[in-house]
């Protein structure tokens, strides 16, 4: 019904810079704030960043100063512009959405609000 797209990830040396994007496509009417977590080896899923349908950002501490969230709403699209990247920093890193989704049946439509998850994209940071 809804489905995150990510690409972007790989290996990098220390210091070195990666671009993550991820596409929503699906039954989707708006999107809502969208975001980056990750999950390193042996850890939980932690938030990255997130940013709003206007364009309000939110970082892990962290992060600020090296990794920048952006979006094109009229692609559904968001991207996590990393610098200066740590070897703390390897983990699978997640896409997040909320999404409204519209579901049509025979007598109407209804509306639904959803999280969507993607299927996540290995970032190593070593030399």
């Amino acid at each position: 019904q809804v489905q995150l797209v990510e690409s972007g990830g790989g290996l990098v040396q220390p210091g070195g810079s990666l671009r993550l994007s991820c596409a929503a496509s699906g039954s989707i009417f708006r999107v809502n704030a969208m975001g980056w977590y990750r999950q390193g080896p042996g850890k939980q899923r932690d938030l990255v960043a997130t940013i709003t349908s206007s364009g309000s950002t939110n970082y892990a501490e962290s992060v600020k100063g090296r990794f920048t969230i952006s979006r094109d709403n009229a692609k559904n699209t968001v991207y996590l512009q990393m610098n200066s990247l740590k070897p703390e920093d390897t983990a699978v890193y997640y896409c997040n959405a909320n999404v409204g989704v519209r579901n049509y049946y025979v007598w109407g439509t209804r509306d639904n609000a959803l999280d969507a998850w993607g299927q996540g994209t290995l970032v190593t940071v070593s030399s």
